[in-house]
């Protein structure tokens, strides 16, 4: 769960064996998702880091998990927090069309069937703060 005081950013990593989903929050808005391609994905959280200085990395912690978490530690000086990650990208494909409500016909298609247009390895990553948190985030409209 996360600590109350002051309000600070902390990243969301879905990590992966050929793209990762990261999601950057302050407080209870997501600020920036997106997905990256793996051999990317350290270069990538280290520009965050330098634009947004989180001092959290909560990552999940199934497959590719500790491979990762090694990376992040020898790559930041912040503090990596494993959450239980199974079945977050079943939620995440309920939580895409939340974020992003279908549109014309496609509000037509069954909820069930309804596939999201692109990866959504970031969307994984949101889940999983939100999981982290206990609570559910807002996408910022400064995206």
């Amino acid at each position: 769960m996360m600590a109350m005081g002051r309000t600070k950013y902390f990243l969301g990593f879905d990590p992966g064996q050929d793209k990762c989903g990261l999601a950057l929050a302050l407080g209870q808005e997501v600020v920036r998702h997106e997905v990256v391609a793996s051999d990317r994905a350290i270069a990538c959280v280290q520009e965050w880091h330098q634009a947004y200085p989180f001092e959290q990395v909560i990552i999940g912690n199934q497959t590719t998990s500790r491979r990762w978490q090694q990376q992040l530690q020898a790559a930041l000086a912040v503090e990596i927090i494993p959450v239980d990650e199974r079945h977050s990208t079943l939620e995440a494909r309920d939580r895409y069309w939340q974020l992003f409500p279908p549109r014309g016909w496609q509000r037509l298609i069954p909820k069930g069937l309804r596939v999201p247009p692109r990866p959504i390895d970031d969307i994984v990553a949101i889940v999983l703060l939100e999981r982290y948190c206990g609570y559910p985030l807002l996408l910022s409209q400064r995206q």
